[in-house]
């Protein structure tokens, strides 16, 4: 829906990387300079040794729809949707696996393991080098400039701000136009997460989006949030069977980054448990890419 502007220097990680990925599927896309992004796109102002990879078949998904359709077409299929319900502990039981909850205790076959920032807590011995980042998201809310930041106008946008770092946004929608600045967050257990914003936290993204879209830097915010990011140290995801239980899969696409991902990984998640395989090449995600996760007894 609305395409999507990949921004950088010519050479940096993401345009370089855009254009591979377009190459190697036969994606359509096109290299614009940065005075054609102003005449497409009138809200970006791109400073010149900037330029931007449009993708059309870019866009944005709206989650609680998203979520909303996945748990009702799990209901549908005959899955017992639970809510408000944390794990407390899991274990053996025989040739397959116990689940306590504050409610009660439920047996299973097979256990996938997907806790999100909580998945460290539930490893059993697997010693995976997760760390629990911080991640604060704005809405800013620029002058209405003839619509220039309405989805029509205005694609979704992810530009490289510093080598190796990206930020990402979306046009005005419900609260504004949203933009966040990724893998900059501090870093603490998920229950230490430290949940309020400070105002001052915004400059940081002020100046980062100064060469790309000046007139949002200059925006005042309108509203803020904190989510989580479960991280390797790759970035990339972690997905396998837990060597010292072969009944239980651990999968770690944590964040809004694997939300992207939830069709593709809700079905490789089911082949896996019913089949024991998949079509996927999981090689990129095995649990041992950081040396042997089977940590000592503890």
């Amino acid at each position: 829906m609305g395409g999507g502007l990949m921004v950088g220097p010519r050479d940096g990680m993401l345009v370089t990387g855009t254009l591979r990925s377009a190459t190697e599927h036969a994606l359509p896309y096109e290299l614009l300079e940065p005075r054609e992004v102003r005449e497409r796109f009138p809200a970006f102002d791109l400073a010149e040794d900037l330029v931007a990879v449009w993708d059309p078949r870019a866009g944005f998904l709206r989650p609680e729809a998203c979520v909303g359709a996945h748990l009702s077409l799990a209901a549908r299929r005959g899955a017992d949707l639970r809510f408000e319900e944390p794990a407390l502990a899991w274990e053996p039981d025989g040739d397959g696996v116990r689940v306590s909850t504050p409610r009660g205790v439920y047996t299973a076959d097979r256990l996938l393991l997907t806790a999100g920032a909580w998945t460290r807590e539930f490893l059993h011995g697997l010693d995976l080098p997760l760390e629990v980042e911080r991640q604060v998201l704005w809405w800013l809310d620029p002058p209405d400039d003839g619509g220039a930041y309405d989805p029509a106008r205005c694609p979704i946008y992810a530009w490289e701000h510093t080598p190796g770092y990206i930020g990402y946004g979306f046009p005005r929608l419900a609260k504004g136009v949203k933009a966040a600045l990724m893998h900059q967050g501090e870093v603490s257990p998920p229950d230490a997460v430290r949940r309020t914003v400070d105002p001052g936290e915004v400059e940081p993204l002020r100046r980062a989006l100064a060469p790309v879209l000046p007139g949002l830097a200059a925006a005042p915010a309108r509203a803020s949030a904190v989510c989580l990011f479960t991280n390797t140290p790759d970035f990339h995801f972690a997905i396998g069977f837990h060597p010292g239980h072969p009944r239980v899969l651990v999968s770690t696409p944590c964040s809004g980054h694997g939300f992207k991902f939830a069709s593709a990984i809700g079905e490789l998640h089911a082949d896996l448990l019913t089949e024991g395989r998949t079509q996927f090449d999981l090689s990129p995600f095995r649990l041992d890419r950081f040396g042997d996760p089977q940590a000592p007894p503890r």
